[in-house]
């Protein structure tokens, strides 16, 4: 008596796990969706363009430099020779640490750009989820989830979607529209004609 006791004990929590209803969408697919998605992205290539310009001006000035090396190595003093070689080495140098530190600033943007993002869409899938009482949602990218049981698991892309913003509630469509004021208005002259007579 006393193990079956335990195992119904045990057996209860699964079989409450079973019949909640979960939800689940493509983190991926809806997070781009979003226009503040597509800001970040335009800003990010903005300033990749403006890391890239100043590479690319730096190595510019590597080459001149060096073409100009390579002119006057014949006829330069080996001081200047050394001298002009240190300068090459130094804009090398400068260079590649430049390309690091701005893959680095970069990605620190990035993270900084797109964590904004992700807490706004986290904030609409915490609320979807609250009010639809789901025991939690599932983030499908990357086949993570290849099976969803149709009857405990829901897409839930479009209450998220309308929870943002993307699209519009279809329920909300659906209601009846308020009565129009201009019919009552029309009535109330023939009301008052009626009265007069």
């Amino acid at each position: 008596m006393k193990r079956f006791f335990f195992l119904l004990i045990g057996l209860l929590p699964l079989t409450l796990f079973a019949q909640a209803q979960f939800g689940y969408l493509s983190y991926q697919t809806v997070m781009k969706e979003m226009p503040e998605y597509a800001q970040a992205q335009q800003q990010l290539t903005a300033l990749r363009a403006k890391y890239d310009a100043e590479a690319v001006r730096g190595e510019e000035e590597f080459q001149k430099k060096f073409v100009e090396f390579m002119q006057g190595q014949k006829e330069f003093p080996q001081s200047i020779m050394q001298k002009r070689q240190a300068e090459l080495q130094t804009l090398m140098n400068g260079g590649v640490e430049f390309r690091v530190k701005a893959q680095e600033l970069i990605a620190q943007a990035e993270k900084e750009m797109m964590g904004e993002v992700q807490k706004k869409l986290n904030r609409a899938i915490l609320e979807v989820g609250v009010a639809y009482g789901y025991g939690f949602i599932l983030n499908i990218d990357d086949n993570s989830c290849p099976y969803i049981n149709p009857v405990a698991g829901v897409d839930v892309s479009d209450l998220v979607r309308i929870k943002l913003g993307l699209i519009e509630d279809p329920a909300a469509q659906s209601q009846p529209q308020a009565a129009d004021p201009a019919p009552a208005s029309a009535e109330q002259p023939q009301a008052q004609q009626n009265a007069g007579e």
